[in-house]
């Protein structure tokens, strides 16, 4: 395909694909609703025993070459995410923000992608580099070449790879007698020494529970929390703190929406839909609701680029959809699902709608509010942040109409024998001593990102993506999964004659991590006839020249035994 920056926007074509799978409905006795009331200030009181409430109405109405691909979904959402202000001064301001979907013009795309540092040896990746690569291009499709001052658009300081990664110390790691390789970025990332040592920080000098102590820790500690809470609702763009929820991480906010607006709003003869792409966390909830209220669990298809079906799921949505609950990307597949869309569907036929962020924050810009999301969840550890934080943003009128769903105490405004009554959104949901500092390293994390800039980083991921993608199609019998036209830093594959984890163990004698099995998506797999792919999955601090020797030991692989 041209890699210019103008053809990275083209639209995506209608696609076939098989019939939708659909789950046959297990009819239990559908079990009472929480029964919670409302009460003063946002309170709820738990009292006599009540029906659950009426379901509330929405608010609101490839592979290469070949193909265009793009990763920059909501590069254009306007919202409380700010630019990076060296962008912002290099590129106008509102450059990134300009054309009729929103997205950003092609000039602008060009500037942002012609000084990045691919972090590329000078002697090597002629073999794999696609020929017109875009990021070696100017907007005028001339080979660019080393007189900065010939192209006025790129004034801006580089993406520098190199320097980021000094930003993040276990890349310094050796394995095996050799320099770590990382490419196991869909399972966790790396965290930055600004998180490090903002947790270093929060345990020497702020450690203390929060909210309810008159001593100068507790309100240190307090307001490095509720900043890291203001941090995450500029970062998704929505529109008020009280909107985001702390909890463990993706699979917790999911289990969360699903024991509070799931018990309280579906009912027998409900419909629940979720689609083929799914992570087990964002199907076996819903699954064990439908159980046990006697609801039916119904899937969205996907073509064989692993692209979702919106001609199906049209078809699926009625008037007893309550929930759709589908991820933003995949972490099987790396495909970008138009959400945008799905929402807008959901929402015309009187559903709500949650979406699985697990796997896009730290690749491509969120604004919640404009999405008109209902939910929308993810985890930090996805997003250079500490394991055991997540987020769980929910609009600000729903939590409200939401029981708790664990008891103790930060969540309760007062407490008798008789009666209980809870705090408003978001305490409610954050019951007894929460993850405070890693909270705390949440929002150094998603500072961090803000700092370099997403617009930068979906540029930059985007060219290993796509180098990463030509190189692999050389080694001879290799077989991509997942080939959708709008993709993140995933390549799932197969190699003839090697059990999967065969090859994740070779990569690693030469200190490459990558992932090996069914990444807890197995219908996804099976969708493409397999049980398990070998999942390299990229960041902003990968190099082409990881690429490369990633790309150098699958091809002796696959040499050896063909």
């Amino acid at each position: 395909m041209s890699r210019l920056a103008s053809e990275l926007f083209a639209l995506l074509p209608g696609q076939s694909a098989p019939a939708p799978q659909r789950v046959a409905p297990t009819l239990e006795p559908a079990s009472a609703g929480i029964p919670a009331q409302a009460g003063r200030a946002g309170q709820q009181t738990l009292a006599v025993p009540q029906a659950p409430a009426a379901h509330q109405p929405a608010v609101g109405g490839g592979a290469l070459p070949g193909a265009p691909s793009t990763p920059y979904y909501f590069l254009g959402e306007t919202g409380s995410d700010p630019l990076d202000g060296l962008a912002a001064q290099a590129l106008g301001g509102d450059a990134l923000r300009g054309g009729p979907a929103g997205l950003p013009g092609n000039d602008a795309l060009a500037a942002l992608v012609l000084d990045i540092d691919f972090g590329r040896p000078s002697t090597t990746h002629a073999q794999f580099a696609p020929a017109g690569s875009y990021y070696f291009l100017t907007p005028d499709g001339l080979q660019r070449g080393g007189d900065a001052t010939a192209h006025p658009q790129a004034t801006r300081p580089p993406f520098d790879v190199n320097a980021v990664r000094r930003d993040f110390p276990i890349l310094a790691e050796r394995v095996n007698g050799k320099p770590l390789i990382w490419l196991d970025n869909a399972a966790t990332t790396h965290k930055p020494r600004a998180v490090i040592e903002r947790l270093a920080a929060f345990y020497e000098h702020e450690n203390s529970n929060i909210h309810r102590a008159a001593h100068e820790l507790a309100a240190r500690a307090t307001d490095a929390y509720e900043d890291a809470r203001q941090t995450v609702t500029r970062f998704i763009g929505a529109r008020s703190p009280e909107e985001i929820v702390f909890v463990r991480g993706a699979t917790e906010a999911i289990n969360l929406v699903a024991q509070t607006f799931g018990k309280q709003q579906i009912g027998a003869g409900d419909e629940i839909i979720v689609s083929h792409l799914e992570h087990h966390a964002n199907i076996v909830p819903w699954q064990q609701l439908a159980a046990e209220k006697g609801a039916t669990l119904r899937v969205i298809p996907v073509d064989d680029d692993g692209q979702l079906r919106l001609d199906e799921y049209q078809k699926l949505l009625n008037s007893r959809t309550r929930l759709v609950a589908v991820t933003h990307v995949s972490n099987a597949l790396g495909t970008v699902t138009p959400i945008a869309e799905i929402i807008r569907l959901g929402h015309a036929a009187g559903a709500r709608v949650l979406i699985d962020g697990a796997q896009s924050v730290s690749h491509l810009r969120v604004n919640v509010a404009a999405l008109d999301a209902d939910f929308f969840v993810f985890s930090g550890h996805k997003v250079f942040a500490p394991t055991g934080i997540g987020v769980v943003y929910g609009k600000a009128e729903l939590l409200e109409t939401l029981p708790p769903w664990q008891g103790g105490g930060n969540m309760i405004a007062d407490v008798t024998f008789e009666k209980t009554v809870f705090q408003p959104a978001p305490m409610r949901f954050e019951a007894g001593t929460g993850n405070i500092a890693d909270a705390v390293g949440l929002g150094a994390a998603l500072k961090y990102v803000e700092r370099l800039g997403l617009d930068h980083i979906a540029a930059y991921e985007h060219g290993l993506l796509e180098y990463a993608t030509a190189g692999l199609k050389t080694v001879p019998g290799l077989r991509l999964i997942g080939t959708a036209r709008e993709k993140t830093s995933v390549l799932s594959f197969v190699l003839p004659g090697y059990r999967t984890e065969e090859v994740g163990h070779a990569l690693n004698e030469e200190g490459i991590a990558v992932r090996s099995g069914h990444h807890c998506a197995q219908p996804i797999l099976r969708r493409f006839g397999l049980e398990a792919t070998v999942r390299p999955s990229l960041a902003f601090y990968n190099t082409c020249a990881e690429i490369d020797t990633l790309i150098g030991v699958v091809s002796r692989l696959a040499h050896a035994r063909r």
